[in-house]
Formats: structure tokens, C-alpha cells, sequence
């Protein structure tokens, strides 16, 4: 963690923190200080000038991997990761006034000896907690440090002024799609949604008998995809906890060119209402492919709906397309409904699964007193030293129910002791908490302590989020 006194700077002064010659950066994590003699380090946003050095930073704008080389569940193709060819001038270009352009997104870059070596920055979202609160959120994103000037504590550095102006927005939670598992614990982070990819054998895919659901079907263009887009997902993800706002044009790649590779173009289906309103809309894919046991897949790389009917109908049609034999589905939540759909539940087979949305509570007692409770109760818990956000740290008496809770500080005795990580993980509701304290992630202090902390956050479907940032 950087000293108090450089880890702010003056806002005016493009939000700059300094760490001067031959500082000395202790990491929390090993016993080591890092030494970095004879340089002027400096954490601050960058300028408009600044913005392709800090694109060039970045993995995914120079082609290389940003995901752990591994089948990942957010991907329905058979590769580890898509492939992705280094952006061109113009596409920095292109990319560097939309970043500047856009009021959501906060960068934060580290500058050694004047050249910008690493880089980060948060997009405000909303997202949907336990009782369908909609809470203003962090999320950390376009993270990377050359490789260089690793193990130097320019991350940390640039987190720490991220946590301290996310705090000055007013969002009490951040959260992130984690590249690598290993990294972003140690700054507070911890899962607490998860992500399935799954299969069904076609023949095997048959729905049980129900009522035709009433509305229409309709193939659209991705013209009619990037307008139904926004409205559909932004009247389900308030119904499910997990799920977040839109990010800033994230639909507007959508398109009905193949992107050169075996995937094939995305096609789009939508399901209307019998008013002729949208509710319901899939992007999925049917690739060519020289692979015999790839032959014959459809991809279903999206799909979301406002109701129930909407849903089974879209699943209906993709179940049973002509000349198909497999349907792969990635990223889906952990408890799809399509399973209790099905005559045969097992013909849904999960191939893949990882966390998904890595949370941080910033400021505790907000973050808590933002989300309801399905049963009423109270506890005392401690959480330990959180060095990033030292408010957090202390005994703090929560009292909940469904029509809210408070938090606030107290000298009794806790109940339990955690970690700002354990309760992250929590926080959704979709983390076990008895799983916790098995592998000593919460220790209690008296009989049932567990049991009613498992009771109080614990919410039913499990939180999910559609789409990473």
C-alpha cells in the first residue's frame, strides 16, 4: 500500500500522486521493499495527449492474451480465447477519443521518469443487490502494467487512487472481471458470481409439454439487434441480482459481417409480445467448421428475457434448428431454468465454469444498509485490517430485514470475524457462508453465528452478471 500522503493528489493537478526519489514501496503481501531508486514515480489520470501511451499499455490492444490460458466459460467456441490482432494507429486513434469522450470512465495511469507504464481505470455502473436495489457501482477495468516495471506496486498504486475517488462519487462497492485468479485478492476482491458454459446433444433436447407461449418469433438484422439490446437488458437486469448497466455502446459492434474467423457471423432472433413489443432477444452463431466433432454446433454467445414466456420460446427455436446437432451456451448463470425445462435434465451438460464478477466492498456499512434481507435478524462481525479502505476496519453491529437494515459501528463483542474479502464474496448472496469459515475465512465467536449470517445473505436465484468489462 502507498503512504497516506501520496496516495491523493491535488484534483486539480490532473489527480496526481508522487512518490519521489528513491522511494521505498513496502508490499503487504511479502516481506520485500521494493526500491526504486533514482526514478519519480507518479499515479495520476492522463491527459488527452496521453491516451494511445496508455491504450499501448493494455493487453488486448496489442494482441496478447487477457484471460488465463485456459477453456474459459464466458467463450462458447472451442478455442482457449478468441484471437485478436494488435489495434492499428487508427483504431488507438479511434479507441482514444471514445475514452476521453465518455463521462463513466476513470482512468488512473503510473508514469515512471515521465513515460507511462501502467494502467487502469473504473466505469460507473449500476448494479442490481438483494432486494433489487439498484447501487451506484466501480468497476475496474483496461488493467495492465509493462512488463518491466512489475512488482514495483504501480498497481496498488493506481487502485488505491481509484478506491478513494470511487468513494468521492459516492459508489461504495466496486468490482471486476478478473483475468488472472492470483491478482486482484489482494486488494480486497474476492468472487462472488459465477459463469457456466454448457452443452445439450440436440436429439436429447426436448421441452416438457407446456402451453405455446403466446407472442412471435422474428430473425432480425443487427440493425434491429444493437436497438432491442438496451431496452431489453435494461428492463431484466433490475430483476436479478448481479446483473449491471450497460456499458457505453456496447452494442454497437454488432454486426451481421463474419469476422474472419471459423466462427461465423452472429445471427439475431427476437421475441415479441403479441402487443409487438420486444421482450426477448438471442445473438448466436452457426459455424463452419474443418473440425468433425465441431460440425454442427450452434453457439448461443447471448440471450436475455423480460419474462418467462419470452425465454422459453427463444430456447424453443434454438433447441431445434435444421441441420444441428449440438447447442453450446456460454457465459450462463450456475441455476439456468432451461434444466427444469427439459424431459431428460441431464441432457444439459455444464463443460465449463469460473467466477465471474469479483466484488470489493468499499464502504461497508453503506454497501450493507443498500441491500434488504430476506429474514429478519442481527449480528455483530469484525472485519480485520483493511488497509486500502481503513474505515471499513472494526466491529460493526448489522440489524436487517425486508424492509432494510442499519449498520453501524459498536464496542460489543462480534459474533464472528471476517475479511473484507469474505464478505465481498457474500455480499450478492450468492456465496455459501458455512464454505467460508471451513476454509477460515470466518471464524465465529459464539454457537450459530454462521447459521445466521448464511440466513441473512443468502438471496434465491443465485446473482449472475451477463457480460464482463
Amino acid at each position: 500500500m502507498l503512504p497516506p500522503s501520496v496516495r491523493r493528489g491535488d484534483v486539480d493537478d490532473h489527480l496526481s500522486s508522487r512518490i519521489g526519489t528513491g522511494a521505498e514501496i513496502t508490499s503487504p503481501d511479502s516481506p520485500s521493499i521494493y526500491k526504486v531508486v533514482g526514478v519519480a514515480t507518479e499515479i495520476r489520470a492522463f491527459k488527452r495527449s496521453e491516451a494511445i501511451d496508455y491504450l499501448k499499455v493494455l493487453p488486448y490492444a496489442n494482441g496478447l492474451p487477457h484471460w488465463e490460458p485456459a477453456p474459459a466459460a464466458w467463450y462458447g467456441g472451442s478455442a482457449a480465447w478468441p484471437p485478436r490482432q494488435p489495434m492499428t494507429q487508427d483504431q488507438l486513434e479511434a479507441a482514444a477519443e471514445k475514452l476521453m469522450a465518455s463521462e463513466r470512465f476513470h482512468p488512473q495511469a503510473a508514469f515512471v521518469d515521465g513515460r507511462l507504464v501502467g494502467a487502469s481505470a473504473m466505469l460507473s455502473f449500476e448494479i442490481t443487490v438483494p432486494g433489487l436495489n439498484q447501487l451506484p457501482m466501480g468497476g475496474v477495468t483496461a488493467t495492465g502494467v509493462v512488463a518491466t516495471h512489475r512488482r514495483r506496486g504501480l498497481l496498488r498504486g493506481m487502485i488505491q487512487a481509484m478506491f478513494d475517488e470511487a468513494l468521492d462519487r459516492g459508489e461504495p462497492v466496486a468490482a471486476l472481471s478478473a483475468s488472472e485468479g492470483s491478482i486482484y485478492g489482494r486488494f480486497g476482491f474476492s468472487p462472488a458470481t459465477v459463469r457456466t458454459r454448457w452443452e445439450i446433444e440436440r436429439p436429447e433436447a426436448t421441452l416438457r409439454e407446456a402451453e405455446q407461449p403466446p407472442g412471435s418469433l422474428e430473425l432480425v438484422d443487427a440493425a434491429m439487434a444493437r436497438e432491442a439490446w438496451p431496452a431489453v437488458h435494461d428492463i431484466a437486469r433490475k430483476d436479478r441480482v448481479g446483473e449491471l448497466s450497460a456499458r457505453a455502446g456496447q452494442w454497437a459492434g454488432l454486426s451481421d459481417e463474419a469476422d474472419g474467423t471459423d466462427d461465423g457471423p452472429l445471427r439475431y432472433l427476437i421475441h415479441r409480445t403479441p402487443e409487438g413489443d420486444i421482450d426477448g432477444i438471442a445473438n448466436f452463431r452457426l459455424p463452419w467448421s474443418p473440425r468433425l466433432e465441431d460440425t454442427g454446433t450452434l453457439i448461443v454467445e447471448a440471450l436475455q428475457a423480460t419474462n418467462n414466456n419470452a425465454y422459453r420460446a427463444l430456447w424453443q427455436l434454438l433447441l431445434d434448428f435444421d441441420l444441428t446437432k449440438r447447442i453450446v451456451a456460454a457465459p450462463r448463470p450456475a441455476d439456468e431454468p432451461l434444466r427444469w425445462m427439459l424431459h431428460n435434465p441431464r441432457a444439459l451438460r455444464v463443460t465449463r465454469q469460473s467466477d465471474n464478477l469479483w466484488v470489493r466492498l468499499l464502504e461497508v456499512p453503506t454497501a450493507l444498509e443498500s441491500r434488504s434481507y430476506d429474514v429478519a435478524g442481527g449480528i455483530t462481525l469484525t472485519i480485520d485490517d483493511d488497509a486500502m479502505c481503513p474505515a471499513n476496519t472494526g466491529t460493526w453491529r448489522l440489524d436487517a430485514g425486508p424492509d432494510g437494515a442499519t449498520c453501524a459501528r459498536t464496542n460489543a463483542q462480534p459474533d464472528l470475524t471476517l475479511d473484507i474479502q469474505a464478505l465481498s464474496s457474500l455480499y450478492l448472496g450468492g456465496v455459501s457462508a458455512a464454505l467460508l469459515a471451513s476454509a477460515d475465512r470466518i471464524r465465529p465467536h459464539r454457537p450459530e453465528a454462521v447459521t445466521t449470517l448464511s440466513r441473512l445473505f443468502r438471496v434465491d436465484p443465485e446473482p449472475f452478471n451477463s457480460f464482463a468489462f
